[in-house]
């Protein structure tokens, strides 16, 4: 079992349904696991506690059957609109720094979406590595239709990349529906499963990630990530000369040679 402190949470839930294998629950089921103030907070907590932690992977997913998350609750949008600016431009980083909290964790996050991922519950799974979809998952960009902007969230950044320019214009500033099987054609999610199978599919998923060295696994998804920003071939390849550098030093390469050698499987300890 992975030895961390569980922080205490009201709208989500931090299990390991396998060693090493962490799993977030949105657990706000009877409000389609929409999105309030107090999540925000707790989506920072929970990726704090859980990224010192030794977990080689984290699924994401909502409680419940009807939706992944349906973004954020209408029902406190008055506390919004009674923001002041400086008030509101805190709410927005505190929002914002949740969700970028959980991408920044230094292992894969797989989502496995499932009915409505709307809003800030789509921005949520692009937050994520990988985005599993169950048949019923329907993504939609839905800022436009209550007066807000596709720039929300990360949103603007992610989708532009997964999807290209011409793709993302199109899904936000219509808000259109993306059904499981188009989000799949699209590059959206990486694929679809039945419903009954989504978690299985991505607990297989991440047990084959941690399988691999955790080493390399992580500086595997510190590369794809900085390179996304980094402008420069020549500083791509910096940044991937200076990781793969540093993981010939661990014991899990050492230990991978020689298992290779040896012809069994590798015993990794991520040293």
């Amino acid at each position: 079992m992975i030895d961390f402190d569980v922080p205490e949470l009201s709208t989500l839930r931090i299990e390991e349904p396998e060693d090493g294998i962490l799993l977030l629950r949105i657990n706000r089921p009877e409000r389609m696991n929409s999105q309030t103030v107090v999540m925000f907070g707790e989506f920072l907590v929970a990726a704090r506690a859980m990224r010192d932690s030794k977990a080689r992977a984290l699924i994401l997913t909502g409680a419940g059957e009807r939706a992944f998350c349906a973004g954020f609750d209408l029902d406190e949008i008055d506390v919004i609109t009674r923001m002041g600016v400086r008030e509101f431009l805190h709410f927005q980083e505190l929002a914002t720094g949740g969700l970028a909290a959980i991408r920044a964790l230094p292992f894969p996050v797989i989502a496995a979406v499932h009915g409505a991922a709307v809003g800030g519950g789509m921005a949520l799974a692009l937050a994520a590595d990988l985005r599993l979809a169950a048949q019923s998952a329907k993504f939609s960009a839905a800022f436009v239709k209550v007066g807000l902007s596709a720039g929300e969230l990360g949103t603007s950044w992610q989708l532009t990349r997964l999807v290209g320019p011409g793709r993302a214009a199109e899904i936000a500033y219509t808000a259109r529906v993306v059904a499981a099987e188009e989000a799949e054609r699209i590059g959206l999610v990486n694929r679809v499963v039945p419903a009954p199978d989504l978690l299985g599919e991505a607990l297989a998923t991440a047990r084959q990630i941690a399988g691999n060295s955790p080493g390399g696994v992580r500086m595997s998804k510190r590369a794809l990530q900085r390179n996304q920003e980094v402008a420069s071939y020549a500083g791509a390849l910096e940044l991937e000369n200076r990781g793969q550098a540093l993981l010939t030093r661990c014991a899990d390469m050492t230990e991978a040679l020689a298992a290779f050698k040896d012809k069994r499987a590798p015993e990794f300890t991520g040293r």
